[in-house]
């Protein structure tokens, strides 16, 4: 064995980076690319890998110390191929250094194969994925192109998971539905007048189940153009290299083995349970999956959970004409989301329904005549007297499928709440094994988990790819709808981080006022001194395709400046990026 001093890679013009986490301990064993140690600058966090497997003799650095390019921040004994003593590395290589997003496209070396099992007998594939969601259809699809022989795992009959199937897609077409007739009502008070909708409730299932299954239909011609086996079945591991998949439609039916060289878990998450003692099995008791059968429109609906899936379902029946009754546990809408973008949401749908904060629900009972709720009020909160509803929905959020797919039998971490741990490579304790999504940590958005699926294709494909990102955004399709990325002023402001607020309210927005839909608007934040952007919440139709600007500029580094004199079209509502900026800067004129 020999001493190898592990150091900081080059990092280019950054200096003294602050050390945010030490990831290992000395005496532990690591493994090659095993991350090390967090470092945080003003731009970016990042983890130093370690350059070669062996035992960790010394840790020289601790949460808090900053640190420069060549700094020695362990001591390794460190194995070369076979056992053989590796030779320090004295300068940094592509396999030392961190591996940034753009090493995805850049002087990325070619695939090589991946590791075959130690233990004896041939592998059905060169890379397993269990899940079919935006994540693992992502994964497989990326592999299949890298020149990977893949196998698919989807327990549903169809490919897409829930987004596509029973979440994001089918709630996006039933809120357009329901925006629409929101629309229409409007427009009366400008001259225009449309009778009182009539629902075909048939014909709107079918066309919602449309939508879905030209998207299944496109994912299957895509699997078969990549030669991707596709299983339909719920898989368990049983061995670090080995799955077993239960048939779909078929429990306790027809199983079979799965030998894979290394497996991407996609398994995603569920809908979490009300935590009562006694409750009712009844159809008109709901989760999110039933809500989206549109099974009728009640005349009461009550929404247990203040959330983001809560919000859009109140949405979707209030516009088809439910009275919608919201209870949330917390003393805010969408908690975490800044108040103020929550504010004309919460406005809206009080206009047509009841908002309850600081409120839970103590007992449930399915009567003749609807299902009667008792409620208990919160900190702080005063809980209203019992009501009977014709639907309740149960929307108190997801939890990860971590201990479903029997991650102890492949060697497999999972935490206390069920998600398993990965590094900025994606990859699990077991280093063949990568998780990727919802069951990996939150954000649970599709948009995340089909990046980590291209990553860690790419990563089993032998690429030096890593998931790099600043920021994730986030976005609620009610309507208004509400979409935020990076740092929001009420992290801000618990943080202690100074940052300047440029805002523009719709109202002065030319588009807005055209749309009749001047109650939103748009707010940027900036670190005071270079005025570069930090974060940006919006509130207002189409605020989901507006913060994406925001999340590039955010990725690029832009300044107020940037924002400002890039000429954004007019009359748009993308141009109130570009005044909220220019409020920033102190140039802005329209206003």
């Amino acid at each position: 064995m020999e001493r190898i001093d592990l150091k900081v890679p080059e990092l280019g013009d950054f200096a003294d980076i602050g050390v945010i986490e030490v990831l290992v301990e000395p005496g532990g064993r690591v493994e090659k690319e095993q991350s090390l140690i967090t470092l945080e600058s003003d731009k970016a966090t990042m983890e130093i890998p370690a350059a070669h497997a062996g035992r960790l003799v010394e840790i020289r650095v601790a949460v808090g110390d900053r640190v420069n390019s060549g700094d020695v921040i362990a001591v390794l004994e460190a194995e070369g191929e076979g056992g053989v003593a590796a030779q320090p590395a004295t300068d940094a290589t592509p396999e030392s250094r961190p591996a940034t997003a753009s090493d995805a496209t850049s002087a990325i070396p070619s695939p090589v194969p991946p590791p075959i099992p130690s233990a004896a007998g041939q592998t059905d594939c060169d890379l397993l994925v269990l899940g079919a969601g935006p994540g693992g259809y992502s994964a497989a699809f990326r592999a299949a192109d890298l020149g990977l022989k893949v196998i698919l795992v989807e327990r549903r009959a169809t490919l897409g998971g829930v987004c596509l199937n029973v979440g994001c897609i089918p709630s996006k077409a039933l809120l357009h539905a329901a925006k629409v007739i929101a629309d229409a009502q409007a427009m009366g008070a400008h001259g225009v007048r449309f009778g009182a909708p009539q629902i075909e409730l048939d014909a709107l299932r079918h066309w919602k189940d449309q939508v879905v299954g030209r998207l299944t239909k496109g994912l299957d011609a895509l699997a078969a153009r990549r030669q991707v086996t596709v299983i339909h079945g719920t898989g368990r591991f049983v061995a670090p290299h080995e799955i077993e998949i239960e048939s779909t439609g078929n429990p306790g039916g027809s199983v079979r083995r799965i030998r894979f060289a290394q497996a991407i878990v996609a398994a995603g998450s569920e809908a979490a349970p009300l935590p009562l003692d006694k409750l009712p099995v009844d159809p008109r008791l709901m989760d999110s999956t039933q809500a989206l059968e549109l099974p009728v429109i009640p005349h009461r609906l009550l929404v247990i959970g203040g959330g983001i899936i809560g919000l859009e379902m109140a949405t979707v029946y209030a516009g088809l004409g439910s009275r919608v009754t919201v209870v949330e546990l917390t003393s805010a809408l969408m908690p975490g989301t800044d108040p103020d973008l929550v504010k004309p949401l919460a406005r809206r749908l009080g206009q047509s329904g009841e908002i309850h904060l600081n409120t839970g629900v103590s007992r449930i009972h399915a009567g003749y005549d609807g299902i009667r709720v008792s409620f208990a009020a919160g900190e702080g909160g005063t809980a209203p007297d019992d009501q009977t509803f014709d639907r309740v929905l149960v929307a108190i959020g997801r939890r990860p499928n971590g201990r479903a797919i029997g991650a102890a039998a492949a060697g497999v971490a999972v935490d206390e709440r069920g998600f398993i741990p990965v590094d900025n490579q994606l990859r699990t304790n077991v280093p063949h094994i990568f998780a990727i999504g919802d069951i990996n940590g939150p954000p649970m958005l599709a948009h995340k988990a089909s990046h980590e699926g291209k990553v860690a294709a790419e990563v089993a494909a032998g690429q030096n790819s890593a998931f790099d990102t600043a920021v994730i955004p986030s976005v609620a399709y009610t309507d208004p709808e509400i979409a935020w990325v990076g740092l929001t002023e009420s992290e801000a402001k618990t943080r202690g981080t100074a940052c300047k607020i440029g805002r523009f309210p719709w109202a002065a927005s030319g588009r807005a006022l055209g749309m009749g839909r001047d109650e939103g608007f748009t707010k940027l934040l900036f670190e005071p001194k270079s005025l570069r952007l930090l974060g940006a919440g919006i509130v207002g139709p189409g605020a989901g395709d507006l913060v994406a600007e925001c999340a590039l500029a955010i990725e690029m580094g832009a300044t107020a400046h940037d924002i400002g004199m890039t000429i954004h079209p007019h009359p748009t509502l993308s141009e109130t990026i570009a005044f909220a900026a220019e409020a920033a800067a102190g140039t802005l004129t329209d206003l």
